[in-house]
């Protein structure tokens, strides 16, 4: 257990070293000592508590399966500020290709025919992409995005937390990103 009087880089030394020798309760305690300063920090970059708080959990699996990284760092406390930053913008980028594919998936579904014309290939495969989700996640898909319920809302239909409906939702549209990737290509180009 690092002691308190010591300064806050010097304690995050201490705790990644005894992370790094097998020590597990030593994840929890740097936890403690540093979640609140990284929230603040991730929060600032992009301007969301949740994704904040999904950036220092990001960082905290990846401190958990390679405790050494962090412990052999010249600097482990500005090394773990780096990773959480990092996270940050990870997750920055990929909430805006989620909204560049939700944009996309709204402008086209929207349209009055949408789901009555039987030959129109860009709404097959649209649907054929989200068909091929696993089911929750679909789910949550057509919840949030077709019927614009809050995750709150669908967390309370799904009777799942609303970080679980979340989290769906996120893979969901990493998913259908990759797969309409071609198909948003052509559209804009076409």
């Amino acid at each position: 257990m690092p002691d308190h009087s010591e300064s806050l880089a010097t304690q995050v030394s201490q705790l990644c070293a005894q992370l790094a020798e097998g020590d597990v309760a030593a994840l929890g305690q740097l936890f403690d000592l540093t979640a609140t300063r990284l929230v603040r920090y991730a929060e600032t970059i992009s301007g969301r508590r949740e994704d904040a708080e999904d950036a220092l959990q990001a960082a905290m699996i990846k401190l958990a399966q390679h405790p050494e990284r962090l412990a052999q760092a010249d600097q482990p406390w500005a090394y773990f500020v780096k990773m959480v930053r990092n996270e940050t913008l990870k997750l920055a980028e990929s909430r805006r290709s989620r909204s560049r594919v939700v944009e996309m998936l709204r402008t086209w579904v929207s349209r009055p025919r949408f789901w009555s014309l039987p030959d129109d290939d860009w709404r097959e495969q649209i649907q054929t992409a989200v068909k091929r989700l696993p089911p929750e996640q679909a789910e949550v898909v057509v919840l949030k995005i077709w019927e614009e319920l809050t995750f709150a809302e669908i967390a309370d239909v799904l009777g799942e937390s609303p970080n679980t409906t979340a989290s769906r939702y996120r893979y969901a549209l990493e998913k259908l990103q990759r797969t309409l990737q071609p198909l948003a290509e052509e559209v804009r180009h076409g």
